[in-house]
């Protein structure tokens, strides 16, 4: 029978005796009858504090919004915020706390901010002295499929800080192995195992609901999507934010979606299909507008290559319509966030062809999964 990282709690009871607790978590922290981490914890543990990712604790904060310290109603635990004025727990926070948990069910794309959330804090545990937990739990779009170009450290970020490719194929109990080894956290980790999870498995597979991590991942058709369109969120092109759709649609106000269609037919895309749709986002870019679009549907997630389609997608639009453009740097000096999101300048700048720059993808996803296929905790 299928069980997360923290059912199996009891089996590894003796890591908690006598040491104050801190948790990292947020509402996909649960066990398959919703009962949340921090509950379980607190019954179990002497658990004292907790920590917000992005979204909060509860989960009831949109993208970007920073957050400061309080106090958890339910729990009265004190909670510190990992996305507000810093990302990293400070020597103040790990004063409180003896060992730190992690669980959150991630969506197994490195621009996902949550796995920079976990490597912080390994690095806090590492520079305090504390060990860390890791309640592990499925990788949603399969534990085999590596896809993208690896990223260049030059670029790295908030949502990408190590050379991983935009589709890992890792548990976060895996990744966080890599980290600690591979690029040299070397903290005291202890990952909490699931049981019965293939590495052929995707979220969909699983005889468990889907809890939203963040308010635009609502489903997990979205989690294919958002390895394909999230790159938009360094254009002028929406994303689909502020729609029932997010990320599984794109436009603007200035696309034309029928042409766009007709040219992404010639590439014979596998595993996909394409309708063209009118939109208008409630909230982010191009509020209120109405934008002419696409909609993506993944027909087979195996057969997929959502990170090729995606940037077939950009090279496609930049080509096609004039309007297009990349948007400039949030911060003056800062780097763009397409090269953030990509990992390089190479789409930027077109430094490949379309066809080039598949082939690169191919080859550093061959190269990353090599790597990574030493950190596997779980078979096929």
């Amino acid at each position: 029978m299928f069980k997360v990282g923290i059912e199996n709690i009891d089996q590894h009871i003796e890591l908690f005796k006598n040491k104050r607790v801190g948790l990292i978590t947020n509402p996909t922290g649960v066990t398959s009858d919703f009962t949340t981490t921090i509950e379980v914890l607190a019954n179990k543990t002497n658990l004292v504090a907790l920590f917000s990712p992005e979204h909060g604790v509860r989960g009831d904060l949109q993208a970007g919004v920073h957050l400061g310290t309080y106090t958890d109603e339910k729990t009265g635990c004190i909670v510190y915020s990992l996305y507000g004025e810093t990302r990293k727990p400070t020597k103040e926070m790990m004063d409180q706390i003896d060992i730190l948990c992690f669980d959150i069910q991630d969506v197994g794309a490195r621009f996902y901010t949550y796995i920079y959330t976990m490597a912080y804090a390994m690095m806090a545990c590492k520079e305090f002295d504390k060990e860390f937990v890791v309640f592990d739990r499925p990788n949603p779009v399969g534990g085999l499929d590596v896809e993208g170009n690896i990223l260049d450290i030059e670029y790295r970020s908030f949502v990408g800080y190590y050379p991983l490719t935009q589709r890992y194929g890792l548990t976060l109990g895996e990744l966080s192995m890599m980290y600690n080894q591979e690029f040299e956290i070397g903290c005291k980790l202890h990952v909490v195992k699931m049981e019965d999870w293939s590495r052929a498995d995707h979220f969909s597979d699983l005889n468990r609901h889907w809890v939203l991590p963040s308010p635009n991942i609502p489903t997990t058709d979205t989690l294919y999507a958002y390895l394909t369109t999230c790159y938009f969120e360094g254009t002028n092109v929406s994303e689909g934010r502020g729609t029932a759709k997010p990320f599984s649609m794109f436009g603007a106000p200035w696309l034309d979606a029928d042409k766009l269609i007709d040219e992404l037919k010639k590439r014979s895309l596998k595993g996909v299909e394409f309708r063209k749709v009118y939109f208008t986002p409630m909230f982010s870019k191009h509020k209120d507008d109405l934008c002419q679009g696409v909609e993506l549907f993944v027909t087979d997630v195996k057969a997929y290559k959502p990170v090729s389609t995606g940037y077939t997608l950009i090279y496609l639009i930049r080509d096609l319509f004039k309007e297009f453009k990349f948007l400039d740097p949030y911060r003056p000096g800062g780097k763009q966030m397409i090269d953030l999101l990509t990992g390089s300048d190479d789409m930027k700048n077109k430094r490949y062809s379309l066809d080039e720059m598949l082939d690169k993808i191919d080859k550093d996803s061959l190269e990353f999964k090599t790597k990574k296929e030493r950190y596997h905790l779980y078979e096929i």
